[in-house]
């Protein structure tokens, strides 16, 4: 029975890996900033954890900009993604412009509440 898990597990692995390889290289490379987002955020937790939140404004501000990019780069790949019917009318340059444009807002929120 766990020959058989294992043997599931790897043909999951093998057949995500394969399909993923087909992805286009500029969704993988926003892929890789969500990535890189969320990692940051669970860095500046593991910190608070050991270290203390000692100015929590500051603590909660560095997660909120890092979940807050992460959340507006899945949209920008949402947008971007050619499979997706959804905004086949929107124009790669247009997604892009309004993720920076929203990235700007967040931060300057983000720069408000640090205080």
């Amino acid at each position: 029975m766990a020959r058989s898990t294992t043997k599931d597990a790897q043909a999951l692995f093998h057949s995500l890996r394969s399909a993923y390889s087909a992805t286009p290289t500029n969704l993988k490379i926003i892929d890789l900033y969500v990535i890189f987002a969320v990692l940051t955020a669970i860095i500046q937790v593991g910190y608070m954890a050991i270290v203390g939140s000692f100015p929590f404004n500051s603590f909660l501000s560095g997660v909120l900009s890092c979940v807050g990019t992460a959340v507006l780069a899945v949209c920008l790949r949402i947008q971007v993604n050619k499979e997706n019917k959804e905004f086949k009318d929107l124009p790669p340059e247009r997604a892009f412009a309004d993720f920076v444009l929203c990235n700007l807002v967040l931060h300057l929120v983000i720069m408000n509440f640090l205080g």
